[in-house]
């Protein structure tokens, strides 16, 4: 499986934006799906993962409440949904699918990632 993360981009705190991961070559229909990032000097960190049906989701606390993982598996495609923007969620955004059909939040249960997309908050 390819997966392709887009809608990133620069925003203002308070905006909005939401990314959107594509899979190719390969349907990930019936994998989890979790979005992760990666920010200048810190650790590669879970931000959500919705399980092969959209029927479990996790969050990340520091986002819980400001954004929304869906899936269209018609379409192929798992989104993000970013509300209510911070600073701090400056960072480049993973999205990748698991091994088996269920939520994680462990990197280690990831097989194919796709290549980042770039998240810039302003103050």
């Amino acid at each position: 499986v390819q997966l392709q993360a887009s809608g990133g981009g620069l925003v203002q705190a308070g905006g909005s934006l939401r990314l959107s991961c594509a899979a190719y070559k390969r349907t990930f229909s019936n994998n989890g799906v979790g979005w992760f990032r990666l920010a200048p000097d810190k650790e590669r960190e879970f931000v959500a993962a919705i399980s092969w049906n959209g029927g479990s989701t996790a969050y990340a606390d520091s986002v819980k409440g400001r954004f929304t993982i869906s899936r269209d598996r018609t379409k192929n495609t798992v989104l993000l949904q970013m509300n209510s923007l911070k600073p701090e969620d400056t960072a480049v955004y993973y999205c990748a699918a698991a091994r088996s059909s269920m939520v994680t939040r462990l990197p280690s249960e990831y097989r194919y990632w796709g290549q980042g997309t770039q998240v810039t908050v302003s103050s």
